[in-house]
Formats: structure tokens, sequence, C-alpha cells
């Protein structure tokens, strides 16, 4: 037996309210319960399958920033997947509008976006090239550097809407 995926994360959160409205309106998550007196919420991603995907415990105003990477150990972020380039880049807008979004860049082969939420909890917006288009150059160019991420070069040469990580975090030839 194995492990088979990531299921959910929970993080600490100083107001549950005004992180479920960035999650919400920039991201497009939706509620699916919430705890009494706004100490929780759980919550969904707009493609999802799970029960929820993410889940915010408020510990109030008064907590102090992540110093998970600086002095103590903890998370650097999570990356949520999106199927297309056009999705990754109507996200990069949301985020730019939202004051969050923080790097864009090349892993050759993934694209990715970085961005802050309402604590400063980072994440990623991530889009994978797909089995069947990967190629010597993209792999190379991962293993080599991080490049900055130019979405107009990228959807010209894998298409705009060309479902990304099939292969690769999308199994194929699956039924059940």
């Amino acid at each position: 037996m194995a492990i088979h995926r990531l299921n959910h994360a929970v993080l600490y959160v100083r107001d549950v309210a005004r992180t479920v409205d960035f999650y919400r309106s920039v991201l497009g998550f939706r509620v699916k319960a919430e705890l009494p007196g706004g100490r929780g919420a759980f919550m969904q991603a707009p493609d999802s399958t799970n029960d929820h995907d993410i889940a915010f415990f408020g510990i109030g105003e008064g907590a102090g920033d992540s110093q998970a990477g600086r002095a103590t150990v903890g998370m650097y972020h999570l990356a949520w997947e999106v199927q297309t380039l056009d999705e990754l880049e109507e996200l990069a807008t949301k985020l730019a509008n939202a004051g969050a979004l923080v790097g864009a860049s090349d892993h050759g082969t993934t694209k990715s976006l970085y961005a802050h939420d309402p604590d400063g909890l980072e994440f990623e917006v991530v889009w994978l090239i797909p089995a069947h288009l990967l190629d010597d150059a993209a792999i190379a160019q991962g293993a080599a550097r991080i490049l900055p991420l130019d979405l107009a070069k990228e959807k010209a040469r894998y298409g705009g809407d060309t479902r990304g990580g099939l292969g690769i975090s999308v199994p194929l030839g699956i039924s059940v």
C-alpha cells in the first residue's frame, strides 16, 4: 500500500474570513464547511473532487509572521496545478491585481507563478508540460536553471488550451 496523493492541507491564519475571501475571489475556491464564530473554514479547489483541499484555522490578528525558512523549520509553499496555460495566465492577472503575485518562473518542464496569501504564506500555481510534448530541451533547461516565465512564448509553443500534466500528474489509461 502506498500514498496516492495529498488530500488536503491545514493552515493557521490570522483572520479566517479575510483568507476565505482571498481564496474564493482570486483562486476560485468554494467554502465546503465553516466552524462557528469564524474559527475555521474548509475549502475546495474549483476542479477538485476532494471533500476539501485546504482548511484554515484562525488564531487572531496578534499572531506573528511565519518564520519558516528564516528562523524555524516549516513548510515553504503549497503548489496548485492548473489545466491550461490560459488558466495560468488568467490567474497571473488575478494575483497581480490582488497584489499577491511575487514571481513567475520557467522550470523547463513546469511553468509556475508564486504568490502570497493575506498572511504572507506562499503558494505556487503550476502548469506541467504533458508527457507527449516533453522534449530534451525542456528537460535540459529544467535541470540547468530556472528562467523567468514568458507566458506568451509558452502559449505559442504549447497552445493556451493544451491540457497540462497528462501522463505526468494525470494518469493515462486509468479506468474504474
